[in-house]
């Protein structure tokens, strides 16, 4: 039955839709709209998540909250003391109807499985209309993805990316051609780090008193939770976020493409834009993002090889990953290909590990809830994958200690890029490594108490031992594997002699991994 138009439209904003072009206010008079925002129970602890991290989120609400208010808007703010609060999405928003009474509730939709599932009850729970509108601040819609991923039996990102090049019409030339005549320079990206590379700092933000009310709040709260409030300084407004997106385009950029996969210990951005939490809470427009580095390019302030990649991490990785959880879920959640069934090592919540490059990884993840892609990659991932740590347990530990960590970006990077649990339709094959890799692209092996020189025994890098124990486990599945399956036939060069002292090393080293307490990540 139609509601009185004199009643007002009720709009829910999630935590990572902070932004004032989104569908649901698209097209709305501020006469007869109440903007709904809640922090809820659930959402800050359906996983530990690191202290930052909800720090982050419930501060650029507020801030988000006053903004909307300083234009004009009606803003209902739920915020997690108040003494009614429900606790989840579901109840705050009964709570809501009881108070305002709409004639219609506008969402958009969610971007993590759960909450999506939840919202589509809604239309059932609720006595008035509900509608759930797209989130159109993706370039690629996800029917255009299921389309593109129909009879595919892999889902390479390469060939997605150029569609969404030809789609956006960025780095693309007059001709249809790609500029500079490749789609890809990621092979110009790769330089190890350098003596005395200079890195410029990244604008850090001082909490306001806003900030400081929910840093405060967090501590006494989740003060058990991973991580330290110590040195927040994540933007948590526009205008911040605009702020650290001036800087890198100024500072940074330049190198960030030879660079950005390099690890020095104890610099923990080095040349990264350090923008993906506030383009996930929707404080930033990737678009705009990847048009101003394509104008730095066009205008020579910035080299094509990087300028490439960073558009490539955003209109290629970052739309690829979100369409492909759709495509792959709920499944996705359970895959395990490998049959993965060590659990998750102590020292991953602790740091507390000989190991100089998974120590400085960790610190770096505790200390500021980030760490840049290669350190998740190739030194916790790849350690994760060679020793066998079953997926979930990975998968939570990614969700709980990283700010811009949301399930659907999360879990496809983890599940299918790290851990090859969905056996290779995302990747086209395991991104295992030995201590050789981490030597060439850190420093971290000059003050580690092992070797990388060393492959065997005593001393020996554990990515070495580890790397063909891993091999040897999953011959059957990987030798015909055209990446690496010629592998094999080196591991078969080396002996029976040789290759056990490889498996027995291996062995030896997975037996002295303590396994953590689950409760580090979930409440059991």
């Amino acid at each position: 039955m139609p509601r009185p138009n004199d009643q007002p439209v009720l709009v829910p904003i999630l935590g990572d839709q902070l932004t004032r072009d989104l569908a649901s206010l698209r097209g709305r008079t501020k006469d007869d709209t109440v903007i709904l925002m809640m922090e809820v129970w659930d959402e800050a602890t359906y996983v530990r998540h690191h202290q930052q991290k909800i720090a982050l989120i419930f501060s650029a609400m507020r801030h988000f909250a006053a903004e909307l208010r300083n234009a004009g808007w009606s803003v209902d703010y739920t915020e997690l003391g108040d003494p009614d609060n429900a606790g989840n999405f579901t109840g705050e928003v009964a709570r809501a109807i009881e108070r305002h009474d709409p004639r219609l509730v506008s969402v958009v939709e969610a971007g993590e499985w759960r909450v999506r599932q939840d919202i589509e009850q809604w239309a059932d729970k609720f006595a008035g209309d509900v509608e759930i509108l797209r989130d159109d601040r993706f370039i690629c819609t996800q029917a255009e993805f299921d389309e593109w991923a129909q009879d595919r039996k892999t889902l390479r990102m390469e060939f997605f990316y150029r569609e969404m090049r030809r789609k956006t019409g960025l780095l693309v030339d007059e001709d249809g051609q790609p500029a500079g005549g490749e789609w890809n320079y990621d092979s110009e990206n790769r330089k190890p780090p350098k003596e005395g590379l200079a890195v410029p700092e990244r604008p850090r933000f001082a909490p306001d008193s806003m900030t400081q009310e929910v840093i405060d709040l967090v501590s006494e709260r989740f003060g058990d939770h991973f991580g330290t409030l110590d040195g927040f300084g994540w933007p948590v407004t526009r205008n911040e976020a605009e702020q650290a997106a001036d800087a890198f385009f100024a500072e940074r950029i330049e190198c960030f493409g030879p660079y950005q996969d390099a690890m020095v210990a104890g610099e923990d951005d080095l040349f990264h834009s350090m923008l993906s939490t506030s383009i996930n809470l929707g404080l930033l427009d990737p678009l705009d993002l990847c048009q101003r580095a394509e104008q730095a390019y066009r205008e020579g302030r910035a080299p094509l090889n990087s300028v490439e990649g960073f558009i490539r991490q955003i209109i290629g990785w970052r739309e690829y990953v979100r369409g492909f959880y759709w495509h792959q879920m709920p499944h996705l959640q359970r895959a395990n290909a490998l049959d993965a069934r060590r659990g998750l090592p102590e020292f991953y919540w602790t740091g507390e590990t000989e190991m100089a490059c998974l120590a400085d990884c960790i610190r770096s993840t505790r200390d500021n809830a980030h760490a840049h892609h290669i350190q998740r990659l190739m030194v916790l991932g790849n350690f994760a994958l060679l020793a066998g740590i079953e997926p979930r347990a990975v998968q939570d530990w990614y969700l709980v200690v990283y700010a811009d960590a949301y399930e659907w970006v999360e879990l496809p990077n983890v599940a299918a890029m790290i851990l090859y649990a969905d056996g290779g339709k995302l990747a086209s094959k395991p991104y295992a490594a030995s201590g050789n890799y981490i030597n060439k692209m850190s420093n971290y092996c000059a003050g580690c108490t092992y070797s990388p020189h060393k492959k065997t025994g005593d001393g020996a890098c554990p990515f070495n031992p580890l790397y063909w124990h891993f091999m040897d486990r999953h011959r059957e599945r990987l030798e015909q594997n055209h990446r690496i399956g010629r592998i094999y036939a080196t591991w078969d060069r080396m002996g029976e002699d040789r290759q056990r002292e490889y498996l027995d090393s291996a062995e030896a080293f997975l037996d002295t991994l303590v396994p953590a307490h689950p409760g580090w990540a979930r409440t059991p």
